[in-house]
Order: structure tokens, then sequence, then C-alpha cells
């Protein structure tokens, strides 16, 4: 991981990374960074392999989501979509939500 993410900084030359989401988790973060990569936005998951620190660590703002300066507008609105998406979902009974998004609804 830390590799790639070198890999990441050294291609993006002397430009910075701006995190651009705060996920509640792990799954949270990589769905945002699946949304911006059929975007073509490079971005990369910091802090995912803290969240095994957790009694240790604060429970908040472990899990953020980085992206190239030149792309924080548009990878905010993806993240906004996705992020709004989710707090929907979230607040669904759980007698609504679809199986495992096969379509169906429970009886």
């Amino acid at each position: 991981m830390a590799g790639r993410i070198v890999l990441l900084l050294r291609s993006l030359g002397p430009r910075r990374v701006k995190i651009i989401y705060r996920a509640e988790s792990i799954i949270d973060a990589h769905l945002v960074k699946a949304a911006l990569a059929s975007e073509e936005i490079v971005a990369f998951v910091a802090g995912e392999y803290l969240t095994g620190a957790i009694g240790e660590l604060p429970l908040n703002n472990l899990v953020n989501v980085m992206v190239s300066d030149n792309d924080v507008e548009r990878a905010s609105r993806v993240a906004a979509a996705i992020d709004a998406d989710l707090r929907e979902r979230r607040l669904e009974p759980a007698s609504v939500r679809d199986d495992f998004g096969s379509g169906t609804q429970p009886a």
C-alpha cells in the first residue's frame, strides 16, 4: 500500500493532494474511490489500516479519500453524490432495503 501511495505522489509531481472525503468505514471510502476511478480521477484511500487500532485511537476521521489538487472540484462532486446516497440508505429501515442489491423486496 505504501508503495502505491509513493508512486501516486511521484506521478503527481510538485502538485499536492487533498482530502475530499472523510469516510465512516473502509467500504464507504472504497466506494468513493471506485466512483472516482470510473470518472478517470486518480484517488487513494489513506488510513484504512488504522481501523485495526480502534479502542486506542479516536473513532472518527481515520479513513480518508485523497486526490490531486487539480481534481478536487470534480472529485468533491462525485464524493458528495455517493455520500448522499449512503446517508439516505442508512436512514431507510432494514425492511425497506433491497436484499443485497438483488432488486427484490423482502417478503
